[in-house]
């Protein structure tokens, strides 16, 4: 369960575990200890968790101390959160499919069902799985700029 921090108007936020004021670097502290977060938006009730967790990254950037690359960086804002999303989509149907695959194969493997079919299945999800994977090459491939041109 992730640790509720409540954000304030005033750009406050409180930890409602300890009962106190805390800072970004204190989050980015429990942060790299492993702990998980939820920042709430005290007012509306909005999770704003990952403009929080920007800020922290902002800040750190700021400070010197960023572990992210500006060509990461250029990369994140290129591709944007369409391409981030059918990403996600993408894992998400693919994950589904695995899952149905291992059911139907552990039914056909009960009485009345036979390894060669279940191995057979399984090659056909490995080659839609090698699909995926080229298509997502491709996409990243094509939001990728071309290299300048010095002819």
């Amino acid at each position: 369960m992730p640790r509720l921090i409540k954000r304030y108007g005033s750009r406050k936020l409180y930890d409602t575990e300890d009962s106190r004021y805390v800072s970004l670097e204190e989050l980015a502290g429990w942060i790299r200890e492993g702990r998980q977060l939820q920042v709430i938006d005290n007012k509306s009730g909005d999770d704003v968790t990952a403009g929080v967790l920007t800020q922290i990254i902002s800040e750190e950037g700021r400070k010197g101390k960023s572990i992210l690359s500006t060509g990461f960086l250029h990369d994140l804002i290129r591709i944007g959160e369409s391409t981030l999303k059918a990403g996600e989509e993408a894992v998400g149907k693919a994950r589904e499919g695995a899952s149905d695959f291992v059911q139907r194969s552990i039914d056909r493997l009960k009485p009345g069902g036979s390894i060669g079919e279940a191995r057979a299945e399984m090659a056909g999800l490995r080659e839609r799985l090698d699909a995926l994977e080229k298509a997502l090459k491709e996409m990243n491939e094509a939001d990728e700029p071309s290299a300048s041109r010095d002819d």
